[in-house]
This record gives structure tokens, C-alpha cells and sequence, in this order.
């Protein structure tokens, strides 16, 4: 009676262990989309207590060095691995995959003491400014855009992200589609040799740059802008059209550029056609190691994926994200679908 009781106690601890053990998901990458990602991992512990969601918000460029490096279960960036980065990281690691999971808008945010107006600004004049060409408020060409605004002859102080940085790569993107100059001299990445400005780690700290600086600019994600309270531009779209940062202008440039889209889903969607397109759009990915090492790890993070790129997307609009379309939803599920353990799915 005594073995028996004392059995009944051993499986009973065994099953009490197991049913608290916590599978633990180490994640870093992008500040863009990390409201959404906090209250993904928020919500989603609700659903799975038992799976914990580490995320660190570090910038795209680190995000993207801890997955070649093999530091961390999961990525975020806001730019798509280049095709030398995809090599190094599959060298080492095998490939990654890239689940785009949600839309957001960089936008154009300033400090002008006594201006409250939203002004208008085209890809060239942004460009000339970030290029050091372009140094007051009250230069002729942002007066042209700007008729019946009274800009002041103030000096313009430009922020920009001092991090690897995907909302970097985003701007940098939008700005060598639409300037020749600045294709040719700076070009796009998450870091950047910029010829003027001070940096500013996250979007956070460009944020907060901004809104302590009179006379500042500085490119953010739009939540940021929105938190910290602070103006930004109506951006000059490929069609001529000055459009204002919004979910519905992103969802508009996402349907016109990205009709047909490649296999690997890294694609752009700056500069896009479509009278109601915001230009300066994108898309932000999760990133995952297609050949995982360990089963439970890689099936508790491919099912956090699955669930923040489906049902997770109710929350996206709240946070001033465009959720994804279903035809991007089922994209990106078949690619989790190809995450493997020893050559079998993780995925049921």
C-alpha cells in the first residue's frame, strides 16, 4: 500500500512538473514593430502560460547579427537579409525564413517652434535635407511646398538613427528610388554613412531627439510619432498626390506594389503607384531558422508566429499598424509550415 501511495505521488510531481515547465523563445531585432510585438507576447501568454516570449529591441542590423550568429531562437527586422547575409547566416545555421508580419509608415516628424501646420514634403527636398543641401526651415524649396506656411529662419538640426536599423533601411529605400544623388552617395542599408545630423539609438531615442530640439527632424515609425506627440509631414507620392501617414495609405501602397510578390517574401514597398499610397510604407518580418535544433523551442516559436501573423493581427490596428492582408496570411503560414525538427515539420 505504502510503494503504491508513493507511486501515485511520484507521477502525480512528474505531471505537476511538466504541466509548469516553461519553454522559454529568445527573440531581438526591430524597434518598429516592437509595441506590437510586447502586446503580442502579452496577449499570447494568456493563451499559452507555459511559453515565454523574450524580445529584446535592439534595432533590425543586431536582430539580423544574433541570427547569423546563432544567439537567439527568433528575429524581427524591418529590412529583408541581404543575399550576402543569407548566405552567411545558412552557412552556419541553414536558411531563414521570412514571415512578414505586419505594415507600418515612417514618417517625417520636425520640431519648428511657433509652426503647428503639417507641412508637405517631397522625396528630393527630404533627401537635400538629409544630404546637408538643405539647412533652414524657410529654404525656398521647402517655401514652395509650404505657401501659406510662415517658416522661420531657424536652423534645421536632422536626426537620425545611430543603430543598425531597419526603419533606416525603409527610409534609405524610399530615398535612393526617388533621388539620383542620394542613390549614388549613400544608397539604402540599416546603417549608413550619413553626411550630416546626430543619431539617436531606436526610434525611440530619434523620437526624443525630436521633441527636445526646436528646429528638428528626424525619420520614426508612426507610433512613436503619435506617443511622443510630435508633427510630422504629408509625403509626395509616386502619383504627385501629398498624402497623409495612415493604416488605410499603407494597406494602399502594400495592394499596388506588391501584386505579385517573390517566392522568399523580401519585397519593397516604398514608392509605390496609387493615388492614395503613402511612399514611404513597408512591411516588417519575423525571422526563423527553417532547420531548428531543438523540437520544443522551434515548435513553441513557429506557433507564436502562426498565431501573431492570423489572429494576432486584431491587435495591429489599435497600435497604428496595417494588419495583413488574408493573402499574405497564408503566405506566410505555408512558409512556417516548412520550419522542421530532424527533417519533420514542427507545424501539425
Amino acid at each position: 500500500m505504502f510503494r503504491r501511495v508513493v507511486a501515485i505521488l511520484a507521477v502525480m510531481l512528474v505531471s505537476v512538473g511538466a504541466s509548469s515547465a516553461q519553454t522559454i523563445i529568445n527573440g531581438a531585432g526591430a524597434t518598429f514593430p516592437y509595441p506590437l510585438i510586447s502586446k503580442w507576447s502579452h496577449e499570447y501568454h494568456k493563451i499559452k502560460p507555459n511559453v515565454q516570449i523574450n524580445y529584446q529591441a535592439i534595432g533590425s542590423g543586431g536582430g539580423i547579427r544574433q541570427m547569423i550568429e546563432g544567439t537567439v531562437h527568433w528575429g524581427a527586422s524591418d529590412a529583408p537579409l541581404t543575399d550576402e547575409q543569407m548566405k552567411s547566416a545558412e552557412s552556419a545555421h541553414g536558411p531563414i525564413i521570412h514571415i512578414p508580419e505586419t505594415l507600418g509608415a515612417v514618417v517625417f516628424a520636425y520640431n519648428i517652434p511657433g509652426v503647428n501646420a503639417i507641412l508637405n514634403f517631397d522625396g528630393e527636398t527630404i533627401a537635400n535635407i538629409y544630404l546637408g543641401k538643405i539647412t533652414k526651415w524657410n529654404d525656398p524649396a521647402i517655401r514652395k511646398l509650404n505657401p501659406s506656411v510662415n517658416l522661420p529662419r531657424t536652423q534645421i538640426v536632422v536626426a537620425h538613427r545611430a543603430d543598425g536599423s531597419g526603419t533606416t533601411y525603409i527610409f534609405a529605400d524610399y530615398l535612393s528610388k526617388v533621388s539620383s544623388e542620394w542613390n549614388q552617395k549613400v544608397g539604402r542599408s540599416t546603417s549608413l554613412n550619413w553626411p550630416v545630423g546626430i543619431g539617436g539609438k531606436g526610434n525611440d531615442g530619434v523620437s526624443g531627439i525630436v521633441s527636445r530640439t526646436p528646429g528638428a527632424i528626424g525619420y520614426v515609425e508612426l507610433i512613436y510619432a503619435l506617443q511622443n506627440q510630435i508633427s510630422f509631414a504629408d509625403v509626395r507620392n509616386k502619383d504627385g498626390i501629398f498624402v497623409h501617414p495612415s493604416i488605410s495609405g499603407v494597406t494602399e501602397a502594400l495592394a499596388n506594389a506588391a501584386k505579385t510578390l517573390p517566392n522568399d517574401l523580401r519585397f519593397s514597398i516604398t514608392n509605390a503607384a496609387g493615388k492614395k499610397s503613402y511612399p514611404i510604407s513597408s512591411a516588417t518580418w519575423l525571422l526563423i531558422y527553417k532547420h531548428q535544433t531543438n523540437y520544443e523551442n522551434g515548435r513553441a516559436t513557429a506557433e507564436f508566429m502562426k498565431w501573431a501573423v492570423t489572429e494576432g493581427q486584431k491587435f495591429s490596428a489599435d497600435l497604428d499598424y496595417a494588419p495583413l492582408p488574408a493573402q499574405i496570411q497564408k503566405l506566410d503560414v505555408e512558409k512556417l509550415r516548412q520550419v522542421e525538427f530532424r527533417g519533420k515539420p514542427v507545424l501539425d
